[in-house]
């Protein structure tokens, strides 16, 4: 039997690389990756500032960009690992892709998709909260204490 070296905190500290880069570049840390047969393809973060769109999300970069790759819009053989729980837009395309696993890092506790249905995934998506919960919820956290300290400064 040969056992993979690559685990769910693995692929979600891929996801928090993602996530950094958006830090950096001001847009809220939310990164994205998505992974079939083991490896990863396609990567993403939030894009909203940089692109003034506020779907691009970056879980709907990943799915875009996976699909791509795929060559189909099902990624019913795919896992997304997310550092934040999606919104309920996010939610809804990955319902529509119909991804096989979601794992996703910190709640949003404002904008999750829990918040309105847990129904909205697929029925046949596999969840999984929690992973890389504390450096999730630590960069968000980083991010909006410098956006309102700066912003107290204005």
């Amino acid at each position: 039997m040969i056992l993979s070296v690559f685990s769910d905190e693995y692929f979600m500290g891929e996801a928090l690389k993602e996530a950094q880069k958006a830090f950096d570049a001001g847009e809220v840390p939310v990164g994205a990756v998505v992974v079939c047969q083991n490896r990863i393809i396609a990567r993403a973060h939030n894009l909203t500032e940089r692109l003034t769109d506020v779907t691009a999300h970056a879980e709907m970069q990943a799915i875009t960009a996976a699909a791509n790759h795929l060559g189909g819009k099902y990624l019913s053989d795919c896992s997304l690992y997310v550092t934040l729980e999606p919104c309920a837009m996010c939610a809804g395309a990955l319902a529509w892709a119909q991804l096989g696993k979601l794992v996703y890092g910190a709640d949003d506790e404002k904008r999750g998709y829990r918040l309105f249905s847990k129904k909205i995934l697929h029925p046949r998506t596999e969840l999984l909260t929690g992973i890389k919960f504390a450096e999730s919820a630590d960069l968000l956290r980083e991010f909006f204490r410098k956006k309102r300290n700066r912003d107290a400064t204005l």
